[in-house]
């Protein structure tokens, strides 16, 4: 069983984890409409690397860390698939004679 994070190590971690939520919303706010549909795609690659860290996470000993891990599998599989049938849909958009 791996030993706790010391305090230091968890104030860096909640530090990237504020710093990447405002960089999001910045991002989000920011970029044209016109760049959503490649900014999805590029989210989605990111989702994919989640699932293998939540499947590295799942498979650590730990009965906390097995549920986290498979509860993070399970948000981030749900976040790819979703993500691509939207990109999917909007792709369908700007083909002639569309949906």
């Amino acid at each position: 069983m791996n030993p706790p994070p010391d305090t230091h190590t968890l104030l860096l971690l909640l530090f990237i984890f504020v710093l990447a939520l405002f960089l999001g919303r910045e991002l989000i706010t920011k970029v044209p409409s016109q760049l959503h549909t490649p900014l999805m795609s590029g989210s989605n690659a990111i989702s994919g690397i989640t699932i293998v860290g939540a499947i590295l996470a799942a498979g650590s000993e730990g009965a906390f860390s097995t549920a986290l891990g498979v509860v993070a599998l399970v948000a981030a599989t749900i976040n790819v698939v979703g993500g691509y049938l939207v990109t999917d849909r909007m792709l369908g958009m700007f083909k002639k004679g569309g949906r």
